[in-house]
């Protein structure tokens, strides 16, 4: 059985960022090369290698939900509040929630990653179930101590699904419902699944998104351990350098970005605005970080949006500044766009805000659906020193004229899970 192919848009966007609690002014934070990388304050971390990150401040997950919801707070981390906030923020400019959307072909799809509990939820039980030993833990205490003291639906607040289960919740959205965990790559893979859903006609009308909070005490103990993050704690604002010759590592941050995605037809029949068409969606692995994956992912995107390297306005990065990754994903870059006579500009979010984790897809892919409404590009922070390890055209310095219909964003994990997107300007 063949399945028709719909055309699918994008028509509402909700953001919620360390630059900004809405899409305007996360817009106006970009344009104007203010970033929302700071020295934390939700907690001391005055003992860890790295004290900053792209954190989100006078968030209250109350001013999201209607009152009879609130309630549902006490069951939501704050990753969790992210995604809702944000779905909401993207429903109410869609415009679509009048009561006339058929809550049978209404989906949501969100990206999530692992969520860290917060320590107090932790502490009692952990001590309760502590020996002697430092850094040890009695298994035999924490079964008949440990685990009875901790709140019965304590997990309920920090499963991946959660983010998408709250969504479709309070909205009624009886549609497709699924989570992709995936890190980094999860919005994009959320969006791309959700697209090929309305394309064969399996529903109408999706919330899409992903969000994550990276910084929390355990998580950041986790990173700083695992992950290659910055340690320039005097310049926090400095410190997110994508592609720089002088860059040192990754910023984490929190926050996340929802989008409504419709099909065609059904946006025209209720009068929705239109930001941008999804046309092209890939994904690959990327074994031994050559580069290879990343491009066939972009290559798969490009193919399917029937444009080539020479079409696209400019590339929404990874740009996650650390070493080795900016080098691999220039690689990558390179084997698409090397042979132009003149490659896209090269664009990177997360020298405003940091790595948002499962929310670092959508919010990225927001800024160029904005930048190509707007004809005009921001430029990335913090790039003065060209690293010949990254031969990549870096949009730096100030504002550019966006000039063609099309954008590429693409996303990976350390692991070599590659995704790209094309839109399209409306």
């Amino acid at each position: 059985m063949a399945f028709p192919t719909r055309r699918v848009v994008i028509t509402g966007i909700g953001v919620v960022s360390p630059i900004g609690l809405d899409k305007t002014r996360f817009w106006e934070s970009l344009r104007a090369g203010q970033g929302g990388i700071t020295t934390l304050t939700r907690f001391d971390a005055s003992a860890l290698p790295t004290r900053f990150g792209g954190e989100i401040r006078e968030f209250d997950g109350k001013d999201f939900l209607e009152k009879k919801d609130r309630k549902s707070l006490k069951m939501m981390s704050r990753t969790i509040q992210f995604a809702v906030a944000s779905a909401r923020l993207a429903l109410s400019d869609s415009g679509a929630d009048d009561g006339r959307l058929d809550r049978t072909r209404f989906g949501v799809e969100f990206g999530a990653g692992l969520l860290a509990s917060e320590l107090e939820e932790l502490g009692a039980s952990a001590k309760l179930s502590a020996n002697c030993q430092p850094g040890s833990v009695d298994l035999e205490k924490w079964g008949a101590e440990g685990l009875p003291s901790m709140q019965p639906l304590w997990m309920l607040k920090y499963l991946p699904n959660m983010l998408a289960s709250h969504v479709s919740i309070l909205y009624d959205a009886q549609g497709p419902n699924n989570t992709i965990t995936e890190n980094e790559v999860a919005g994009l893979l959320a969006l791309s699944e959700a697209t090929r859903i309305v394309q064969r006609d399996g529903a109408d009308f999706f919330l899409v998104g992903g969000a994550d909070s990276k910084l929390n005490p355990l998580s950041l103990v986790r990173h700083s351990l695992f992950m290659p993050l910055s340690r320039r704690n005097e310049s926090p604002h400095t410190a997110s350098r994508p592609f720089d010759r002088n860059r040192d590592g990754v910023v984490l941050g929190e926050g996340g970005t929802v989008l409504a995605v419709e099909e065609l037809e059904h946006a025209r029949r209720r009068g929705g605005r239109i930001y941008a068409e999804i046309v092209g969606c890939g994904a690959a692995f990327d074994r031994d970080r050559s580069g290879a994956g990343l491009a066939r992912a972009i290559q798969v995107a490009l193919a399917q949006a029937g444009v080539g390297p020479e079409d696209i306005d400019h590339v929404n990065a990874h740009g996650a500044g650390a070493v080795e990754t900016d080098r691999w994903e220039a690689r990558g870059l390179q084997q698409v766009f090397g042979k132009s006579s003149k490659p896209p500009p090269v664009f990177a979010v997360k020298s405003y805000v940091g790595s948002l984790g499962a929310g670092s897809g959508t919010t990225e892919l927001a800024a160029s659906i904005l930048a190509l409404g707007e004809g005009v590009l921001p430029a990335t922070l913090n790039y003065e020193t060209h690293d010949p390890d990254c031969p990549v055209n870096v949009a730096a310095k100030e504002l550019r004229p966006t000039r063609l219909a099309h954008a590429l964003k693409v996303s990976f994990t350390e692991m070599g899970q590659c995704a790209a997107i094309v839109v399209r300007k409306w």
